[in-house]
């Protein structure tokens, strides 16, 4: 079976900072090998996967560069959402050409997203009231 895909969702871009905070962090950030942040009072030490992805986004801040943030998100082909859902992959087509179950394409290819599949099948459980 195919691999399923991934799209980046849930995207947010961040300016660049001013000249004088760039210079500041780009300063901090050569001297330092430990990353702590403060929250609500309390000094939380960052795990290593966190500081490496943080440290990557301040070096982008400290060379003056916008950053855009995204969550990578599965995209499933037909056959994967249809065996997720436990249908036959002519139905599922079906659900998605009708627009039942939104579908993105990567050129002629349809993508869905598990959380499409979830939603329909909740759905099925939980019919809405007739007639509102």
């Amino acid at each position: 079976m195919a691999t399923p895909t991934s799209a980046l969702g849930k995207v947010r871009t961040f300016e660049a900072l001013d000249e004088k905070t760039t210079e500041r962090l780009r300063r901090a950030l050569a001297e330092s090998g430990d990353t702590t942040v403060f929250v609500n009072g309390t000094a939380l030490q960052i795990p290593k996967d966190a500081h490496d992805a943080l440290i990557e986004v301040l070096s982008r801040f400290a060379a003056g560069d916008s950053v855009t943030i995204g969550t990578a998100e599965l995209l499933l082909n037909t056959s994967q959402a249809a065996q997720m859902a436990g249908i036959s992959n002519s139905y599922l087509r079906k659900l998605a050409d009708s627009g039942i179950i939104p579908v993105e394409y990567r050129g002629t290819h349809r993508r869905i997203r598990p959380s499409a599949i979830q939603a329909w099948l909740d759905s099925r459980e939980n019919p809405s009231p007739k007639g509102d």
